[in-house]
């Protein structure tokens, strides 16, 4: 689902159905606005129909009193006509603005739900685009141009009245060049599909150049990168600007020959009706009357190539918003899948083997059996699989083959919702959100009391911290954390993990990118964590592990030993020997 251009060409049907869910809760308001504008696309027609009882009484027999209604029938109709393009504005633009946020609730919906690896295959700026301006551009803009071509449908339609009215003869040529001038409309969709599709793509990336200048300002900074950041912002813009003017190429065309085209039909209009006239088969107001109703018909058509763009666009948008909605993740609760009830689990994994790429193996056949209370540490090379594999437990991803069972119960089989309520994650780079420190901590369990939060902070050894803080839990922390330090976000991710009280706990390399003191603290912290939980841990640093009731040694996606620590450096020219050597040896140094 990374690929744009794989969106699938639909017919209106289809739009229509896609669109109906979103339009459905407001089809009376949306069916009012576009019955709005059929009186007003059809009053265009009073000014030419006036324009012939005022010709022929005025300019033929040469009364102004019979014709004095005229003007004021104008000046009320198009009062008239004012009123209800209020009206319809206004409700058009509720309707749109309804739809839009109900299609933006249903797609952050859907990207709650998606799995992480569409997350590992999409950068921000694609998602910022499917996700926010898809909904805008398939909403916004449709709702709109329905309005403008509801109107002008009915406008074109009473126009084509006055037309047959004053002279059927004239009518034919007016019709024969109308239809002519709509022709090319056919070809434009084909033509301009894959211009759009790729103006999405690179404008997703404008957005991930500024969501990654931001996040990685520092980075930037740091390495002189400023000349190359704007180098690359650059390239993306020129391509952006070609595809711009390859629109124009592929479509701008319409209008100049939209243009020629009517031109041929007035000129044929107005040679033919002097002949008309001239004998005697209409009359003056006829012509005038005739001749009015047909450029107002034909005025618009000259930028109909315009307002069809916006409709092809709006169209794409919508196939890629529902083709979003449509998607099912893989990873997702069974039917009639079990609760998991709190408490201490035993977990085993069995022949477990995973790939983020097929045919790329990560993990081989692991088999581990973890007891309920225990704590068991994953060591080994860089690379080699250690995160991947606690990933697979809280279902982050699902398992290739094999299976993860916790007391004996395959972890597909609970539901999603209660299997991550068990398991609690702290990260290596844990993300915090905006807001405040209560804000944070509550995530992990949002009716706790002040007193658990005080609890969870002491436990954490945040509170003292805290207690310097002249608005203390209620201080605001910023985006990702960023008025804390490294130490202190991690302790805060610890308070949230301690406060949320899961039976399972995962410490990612909590401490790794901490310097020692930090370090020391906030060990004491996960030392507190772990008490009475089943514990998996991640760490490069093996004094932090020693005491592990279990070491398991990965490399290259596979258990090479594993055994309590003494058990482990007993092997002779074994793996974890090696490791644990190396590491004191440098210390030593």
């Amino acid at each position: 689902m990374n690929n744009v251009e794989n969106i699938r060409e639909l017919k209106f049907s289809d739009h229509y159905k896609r669109m109906w869910p979103f339009v459905k809760p407001y089809w009376v308001r949306a069916v009012f606005a576009v019955a709005l504008s059929i009186p007003i696309g059809a009053l265009d027609a009073v000014v030419a129909l006036a324009l012939k009882p005022f010709m022929d009484v005025v300019l033929v027999e040469k009364s102004v009193s019979a014709a004095s209604y005229i003007p004021f029938m104008i000046v009320g109709f198009t009062i008239v006509q004012g009123i209800l393009n209020y009206m319809a504005t206004y409700m058009n633009a509720w309707v749109g603005a309804k739809i839009t946020m109900d299609m933006k609730k249903a797609l952050y919906h859907r990207l709650l739900g998606l799995d992480c690896s569409f997350f590992d295959q999409n950068n921000s700026g694609f998602i910022v685009q499917r996700f926010a301006s898809d909904a805008d551009a398939a909403c916004t803009s449709l709702i709109d141009n329905v309005k403008l071509f509801v109107s002008r449908l009915f406008s074109s339609l009473s126009l084509i009245g006055v037309l047959i009215y004053n002279s059927w003869q004239l009518s034919i040529i007016a019709i024969i060049v109308l239809v002519c001038a709509l022709m090319p409309l056919a070809q434009v969709k084909r033509r301009i599909k894959q211009v759009i599709l790729r103006g999405v793509t690179e404008g997703s990336k404008i957005l991930t150049k500024y969501n990654e200048t931001y996040a990685g300002a520092k980075t930037i900074a740091s390495y002189n990168l400023q000349q190359r950041m704007f180098a690359s912002f650059s390239d993306t813009l020129k391509v952006i600007f070609k595809l711009g003017i390859k629109m124009v190429q592929k479509t701008a065309w319409m209008t100049p020959l939209m243009h020629v085209v009517i031109s041929v039909g007035i000129a044929a209009v107005i040679g033919y009706g002097s002949y008309l006239i001239v004998d005697h088969k209409i009359t003056s107001g006829n012509f005038v009357s005739f001749l009015t109703a047909l450029i107002m018909l034909y005025g618009p058509i000259k930028g109909i190539g315009k307002n069809y763009n916006a409709v092809m666009v709006s169209f794409m948008a919508i196939e890629r918003v529902t083709d979003i909605l449509e998607m099912e993740p893989s990873v997702k609760n069974k039917k009639n899948a079990k609760i998991l009830s709190a408490g201490h689990k035993d977990i085993s994994f069995r022949h477990v083997n995973f790939e983020y790429v097929k045919g790329v193996p990560v993990l081989k056949d692991i088999c581990l059996d973890v007891k309920g209370g225990s704590t068991i540490a994953f060591v080994g090379n860089s690379g080699g699989g250690k995160s991947t594999l606690v990933s697979l437990l809280p279902r982050f991803y699902d398992v290739t083959s094999g299976s993860i069972c916790i007391d004996d119960v395959n972890i597909k089989d609970y539901t999603l919702e209660s299997l991550r309520d068990n398991i609690a994650v702290v990260f290596q780079d844990n993300f915090l959100f905006s807001g405040t420190i209560r804000d944070n901590i509550l995530l992990g369990k949002a009716d706790a009391t002040d007193e658990e939060i005080h609890k969870a902070l002491k436990m954490a050894y945040l509170d003292d911290f805290v207690s310097t803080l002249e608005h203390g839990i209620d201080t605001d922390i910023g985006e990702r954390g960023t008025l804390l330090s490294g130490g202190q976000q991690q302790r805060l991710a610890i308070a949230r993990a301690f406060i949320k009280n899961a039976p399972i706990v995962v410490l990612d390399e909590a401490t790794s990118a901490l310097d020692n003191k930090s370090e020391a603290v906030v060990q004491k912290a996960i030392d507190n964590l772990m008490q009475d939980r089943t514990v998996f841990v991640i760490a490069h640093r093996l004094s932090t592990v020693k005491n592990a009731d279990r070491i398991v040694v990965i490399n290259d996606g596979e258990v090479i030993e594993a055994g309590t620590h003494e058990e482990l450096m007993a092997i002779p020219n074994g793996a974890y020997q090696a490791l644990y050597n190396a590491q004191f040896k440098n210390k030593a140094a």
